[in-house]
């Protein structure tokens, strides 16, 4: 049994897309006030149940659809979580995780029988360790505010999303989120050490540590990325680097995102590895000129390449990148030569996002492809954009081939919504087609869920379902997400059925 959700809520769309979710259990609902007693027993200050309050947490960032929970749990420490986590297992009942609700894929979309349990009370810095490079945390604190704790010491965190002011350590564990500067430094797996985690029955377990590596099985390889199906991560140690000598962008403009695509390309292949190389095409340089006034050039497609080190090292690099980059005939070629003009040329990069929204409605791929075919998807974007008759801009992290597409619809006009949804389909369709994959750091949610028989075999999805047997048998956490919503269906009518 299915049932929709939508910009309405749980009874349904209003005018827009329309996504399949769960039934929810009537027999839950029936139970609501002896389940919110039972959770108010254990967690006094973090229940929220009256229906105006939880209409608060009915989305994530990916607004279009929305359902309001049974009821929201917010602990304020990991015995906290680990109680409530044990009630709802008793009673059946299917639970959320959510860090800071800024998913762009729906992985925090909850159920009208389900519990939203968010961690955003368990924000503290647990022990820093300079020598050893690493602090512990609570995963409620905010990305951005881990290099704050630090900072001052010369050390930084270095996973960076566009959301790092407002997202979650435990979202970006929870969806191994990257960000500009992940080309050089990785994404959030490249810098996570271990993990304090909840089990779905309340078992506490900790995995990895302040080590290179932890023994055995690779764990935290399997926990970081699953989007919330196999536990909730309170705790993270995390790596800290020290801050480089110094940094400098260049800024290069050209005529065509075939020819800034190609660009990227060749500086890859010449074995040169800057800290970042972000693209922008025109639609996206024009909105982030009006919003920012970066005072950015005007041309079809724009890169950002940044490189970091020791003032020698930044001179070698960036003499390699600008003669690469004069091979394609630029429009304009920009190196930052002061800290004013480094923060001038990243200004736009940072506000696009914001910017794009202060035009039009837009929804946000992250399809991620090789770093040689960035020509030919760009070229086929723009053709499917004319077929579609939807406006695409693009800004990205070229440097590592992660795609973000921003479709632009009007949400108040029936049937765009679906349009954007079906384009944005095929374009993930596109990048898995050419050797990508569906996610590079949004995850999957429900956004990519029934995408992902495009990108793997019956048997492969049957192997990763087997791991959340594992480790959550009766298919309670995070219902519908990441999984083809039949399959996830019929693994929890096997759990009920076996109980």
């Amino acid at each position: 049994m299915v049932a929709t959700c939508g910009r309405d809520g749980a009874d349904g769309p209003e005018g827009g897309a329309t996504m399949q979710m769960p039934e929810p259990d009537g027999a839950i609902l029936a139970r609501k006030a002896r389940i919110v007693e039972r959770l108010a027993a254990v967690s006094p200050r973090g229940v929220i149940s009256e229906p105006a309050e939880v209409r608060a947490y009915e989305c994530d960032a990916l607004t279009a659809y929305r359902c309001p929970p049974l009821a929201v749990v917010l602990p304020s420490s990991t015995e906290e979580v680990s109680a409530v986590l044990k009630v709802c297992h008793e009673e059946g009942v299917p639970v959320v995780p959510r860090g800071s609700g800024t998913s762009l894929a729906g992985g925090a979309l909850p159920t009208a029988d389900s519990v939203i349990l968010g961690v955003s009370r368990m924000n503290a810095v647990l022990e820093t360790d300079y020598e050893n490079r690493f602090i512990r945390v609570e995963t409620g604190r905010t990305n951005l505010s881990v290099t704050g704790a630090v900072e001052e010491e010369d050390f930084f965190y270095a996973p960076d999303p566009s959301s790092q002011l407002a997202c979650a350590i435990a979202g970006n564990i929870a969806m191994n989120s990257g960000g500009a500067h992940c080309l050089k430094y990785g994404v959030t797996t490249n810098n996570l050490m271990g993990v304090t985690m909840v089990l779905m029955d309340g078992t506490v377990v900790k995995l990895g540590g302040a080590h290179l590596d932890a023994g055995g099985l690779d764990l935290l390889g399997v926990i970081c990325g699953s989007e919330g199906q196999l536990g909730v991560v309170t705790e993270a140690t995390l790596r800290i680097l020290r801050k480089p000598e110094g940094a400098r962008p260049v800024l290069i403009g050209y005529a065509s995102n075939e020819v800034a695509g190609a660009c990227v390309s060749d500086i890859i292949k010449a074995g040169v590895l800057p800290v970042a190389i972000e693209f922008m095409d025109a639609p996206c340089i024009r909105a982030t000129e009006d919003f920012a006034k970066a005072g950015y050039p005007d041309c079809e497609a724009l890169l950002i390449v940044e490189v970091e080190g020791s003032e020698p090292e930044i001179a070698e690099q960036l003499a390699k990148i600008k003669e690469i980059a004069q091979r394609h005939d630029p429009v304009e070629l920009r190196e930052a030569k002061s800290a004013d003009e480094a923060a001038r040329i990243w200004l736009g990069r940072k506000s696009a996002f914001g910017a794009m929204g202060n035009i039009n409605d837009y929804m946000c791929l992250d399809g991620t492809i090789p770093v040689t075919e960035l020509p030919f998807v760009l070229k086929r974007i723009g053709e499917m954009s004319a077929e579609f008759g939807l406006e695409v801009a693009n800004v990205f992290h070229a440097g590592d081939g992660n795609m973000h597409p921003l479709i632009l619809f009007n949400a108040n006009e029936p049937g765009q919504l679906e349009l954007c949804e079906r384009f944005g389909a095929e374009i993930l369709k596109l990048c898995v087609e050419v050797g990508g994959c569906l996610t590079g750091e949004h995850g999957v949610g429900i956004e990519k869920r029934d995408l992902m028989t495009h990108q793997y075999a019956p048997e492969d999805l049957e192997a990763q379902m087997a791991v959340k047997d594992v480790f959550d048998p009766k298919w309670l956490l995070n219902p519908a997400k990441v999984f083809p919503l039949a399959a996830s269906d019929g693994r929890r009518a096997v759990a009920l059925a076996a109980e």
